[in-house]
């Protein structure tokens, strides 16, 4: 799991990036907590061959879930 919540554009995204090219993982889950993160995250992970499904949390806050 990778919790980037506090972290701005583009670390979300780089955080996901790098964990996706040294282990590969199946499935991945990912918090954050704006909507630039969803929406960027998602686009990278959709360009590396992840469905992903985006569950909202409390206080603004999202749970995004990569697979394979």
């Amino acid at each position: 799991m990778i919790d980037a919540r506090g972290l701005a554009c583009p670390l979300p995204v780089l955080k996901v990036q790098q964990e996706v090219k040294k282990n590969d993982p199946k499935t991945l889950e990912v918090l954050v907590d704006n909507h630039a993160a969803v929406q960027n995250v998602t686009r990278f992970a959709n360009n590396s061959g992840y469905q992903v499904s985006v569950k909202e949390l409390e206080d603004d806050e999202f749970s995004l879930t990569l697979s394979k």
